[in-house]
């Protein structure tokens, strides 16, 4: 399975539905939330999400491609690539 890595807000009821999938299918993630870390962390995943022209939360990573927000169909899909 690809590595999945989430940007997140704390607050955030999206980002939540997010962790919430991949914990409930026990897809290891790594998850960082941006309004949680230190200045240089913020700057490091405003970097990243500039890159993939990300404009909100949450942003899924799964293997090489980039999701912006609560689109569970669209994990999967990415989920069973990464695995075939």
């Amino acid at each position: 399975m690809g590595n999945v890595t989430i940007y997140s807000l704390s607050a955030c009821p999206w980002c939540k539905k997010a962790k919430k999938y991949f914990d409930e299918r026990h897809v290891p993630y790594d998850n960082t939330e941006y309004d949680l870390v230190e200045a240089s962390e913020r700057e490091r995943i405003e970097r990243d999400m500039r890159d993939l022209d990300a404009g909100g939360f949450p942003v899924v990573k799964i293997g090489r491609h980039a999701v912006v927000g609560y689109r569970p169909e669209l994990y999967e899909e990415l989920l069973r690539e990464t695995v075939a």
